[in-house]
This record gives structure tokens, sequence and C-alpha cells, in this order.
């Protein structure tokens, strides 16, 4: 499936707007969330090819909110990219196992993260 709507989940109005540039460059779709109640409310607008989540956000935390999606039946098909600071080991096996299909850490690289789309459509 060609990924073409992108979700981004994150608290930072910043990296909100570093990424809907740089992915509406590459021919993208954007929507945004900036904490977890925005992106139940987006996902019921309309459904993405793909979710950018943060981790560290105010209320519900990127890993609780990953888990809540994958394992929600409507939702369950749409990948996340796990997309954070925190860039650790433990980190990165903790949001894969939340259901997370890739891990990017902050700052974010365009290049890596066009591959790690392109992968996934």
């Amino acid at each position: 499936m060609a990924i073409k709507k992108i979700l981004i989940v994150d608290d930072s109005k910043t990296e909100l707007m570093f990424m809907t540039d740089l992915l509406g460059k590459n021919g993208f779709s954007v929507k945004t969330a900036e904490n977890a109640e925005d992106a139940f409310r987006r996902l019921a607008e309309e459904k993405p090819d793909l979710i950018l989540m943060d981790v560290v956000m105010p209320g519900q935390n990127g890993f609780q909110l990953t888990r809540a999606i994958t394992r929600d039946p409507l939702y369950a098909d749409v990948p996340i990219i796990m997309c954070t600071s925190k860039n650790q080991e433990t980190d990165r096996v903790w949001g894969m196992r939340q259901g997370a299909k890739d891990y990017i850490t902050k700052p974010v690289d365009a290049d890596d993260l066009m591959a790690k789309i392109k992968a996934l459509g």
C-alpha cells in the first residue's frame, strides 16, 4: 500500500512545522495532533496510511498511545514510526513492543525518515 496520508503526533510546534514541511515537500498529505485526544479525533476524521509518534507528551505518552492504537481493530493496520528524542536501546525495544513498526530519534534525519517511510510503503 502506498503511503500518502501521514498523521504526526507531537506536542512540539517546532517539530510539527519541520515534519509537516518536510513531508509536504515530499508529496505527502499531512495532519497533525498535539496529544492523544487530538490523535484519536484525527484518526476518526480520516484514517492515515502512517503515524509518526512522539513519545514525551503531556497526558498519555507516545508508548501508551501507540499501544492503544495498535490494539484498536479499526486502526491496528496503520503502521506507526516512533519519532522521539528518547535514544536509549531500551526505549526503542519498548516502542517496538507497543506495536511500532520502526523507531527514529530526533533530531530527525530527513533522508533516514524518507527511507523508513519508503520501506513501509
